[in-house]
């Protein structure tokens, strides 16, 4: 081999060597980087409560006990008599420390991170949406403050087996919900005594959290579909008075749902006997025994309400009608309710629709507890179920458009909810919107 083949031959081998060299520097570089990165410790969040970063202090949580006092509680937590007096001094325009402090509410200590864990911060809450700060780590400042509140918007459909109560605890649901149905929507509408299996329901209603955590219940329902036997009633809900803030429910029609009586004295309870002129009993040999009320039976010491507004005209004892309360509603209707165990009003009492006149019970003649509910019109005792009662008033031409044209939307939703037994969280896409009022 020639000198010049040689040398060309060290030249190649040369290169080839560096070329092995380069790679493995450069895959040595690649896993020291990759390396690098999965080392990497990310900061946690501080956390944060009524505005202040929790970890930078010792926090300790109480209630007020009997017999605390602002200045005990303080001096509880190593804060001295002189700066106690100029805190209440400086924060009693803000906050009535002397007789603001109820036994049982929380409170929050924030305290100094010293060898003491003296006291700077005393947070009280009221409730649980509001709390006062009173802060004293530097300067003494006093203010009251809100905690967020966030709103989310939920579906729920059931089916009626027993009653709205049960169908609505099978699937967890929050028992407000049937309050609300049957005693600010349909209670003049709807028995909710006399459900028939098989009715079913759909409601649109608003969820309550207190800093996204805490829940609160049902705020509100925005709409419902009910139908029962077979025939369907809508309800809306609806400002009338934006200047009261006077809010309603009205059908899809924009009839108010509301009627001047309510169909039941007891929220749940069962008809058990109804108005009947010929009625026959075994126990008087068959003759004819007119029963001239409407029975709901319930557990004695069940609240009975006022049907509508009025004055009562009686509350007393009286031979087979035990203790009741007769009521005055105008000059066409008055309303009785017999067998009480309790009388909670008295003569020439004003009462409202919805309030307790008494406690259901087994005075005077009466074979199990129950209040036997009469209605008189003009003078004449009749069957409330057959009467065509007044109504609330309508809502006002000048809104009834405007009415229409709101509840669009929320008609086609309610529509397309499809009747489950339950509709999960996911499921749905719940609407949620926040306040911090």
């Amino acid at each position: 081999m020639d000198y010049k083949r040689k040398r060309r031959l060290g030249h190649r081998y040369l290169i080839f060597l560096v070329l092995i060299l380069y790679i493995s520097c450069k895959n040595d570089a690649e896993t020291e980087v990759e390396a690098t990165d999965v080392a990497i410790v990310e900061t946690p969040e501080p956390v944060m409560e009524f505005g202040f970063a929790l970890d930078d202090y010792v926090v300790k949580r109480d209630t007020v006990r009997n017999g605390d006092t602002f200045g005990i509680i303080l001096e509880r937590n190593h804060v001295g008599y002189p700066k106690i007096f100029n805190i209440a001094q400086k924060a009693k325009d803000t906050f009535d420390i002397a007789r603001g402090l109820q036994v049982g509410k929380p409170y929050t200590m924030l305290c100094a991170k010293d060898s003491l864990e003296t006291a700077q911060c005393f947070i009280y809450q009221p409730n649980l949406e509001d709390y006062v700060v009173i802060n004293f780590q530097d300067s003494i400042h006093a203010y009251k403050s809100t905690k967020p509140i966030k709103y989310v918007e939920k579906v729920a459909t059931g089916v009626i087996k027993d009653n709205i109560s049960v169908t609505l605890d099978e699937q967890g649901l929050s028992a407000r919900l049937a309050y609300i149905m049957a005693d600010e929507i349909y209670a003049w509408t709807i028995d909710f005594n006399r459900l028939l299996p098989n009715d079913r329901f759909k409601v649109m209603y608003v969820d309550k959290y207190i800093d996204d955590t805490i829940y609160t219940g049902v705020h509100k329902v925005k709409a419902a579909y009910f139908e029962h036997n077979h025939e369907p009633f809508y309800a809306f809900e609806f400002m009338t008075d934006t200047t009261k803030g006077i809010v309603d429910y009205f059908d899809d029609n924009a009839k108010n749902l509301r009627r001047a009586f309510l169909k039941s004295p007891i929220k749940f309870g069962r008809l058990s006997s109804r108005y009947n002129l010929k009625r026959r009993i075994a126990y008087y040999g068959y003759k004819i025994r007119p029963h001239k009320g409407t029975d709901f039976a319930a557990a004695v010491g069940t609240p009975i309400m006022a049907t509508a507004n009025g004055t009562v005209t009686e509350s007393t004892r009286r031979g087979g009608n035990g203790k009741y309360v007769k009521i005055r509603h105008n000059a066409t209707y008055e309303t009785q309710y017999l067998h009480m165990s309790k009388r909670l009003v008295k003569v020439g009492e004003f009462v409202k629709q919805g309030d307790i006149i008494g406690k259901v019970g087994m005075t005077g003649n009466t074979g199990g507890p129950h209040v036997c509910y009469r209605f008189w019109k003009n003078g004449k005792q009749v069957d409330p179920f057959k009467q065509k009662l007044p109504e609330a008033k309508p809502i006002s031409d000048s809104l009834k458009d405007n009415y229409l044209e709101f509840i669009k939307s929320t008609k086609y939703k309610l529509d397309n909810i499809n009747f489950k037994p339950q509709i999960t969280e996911e499921e749905q896409e719940p609407v949620i919107y926040q306040s911090n009022s």
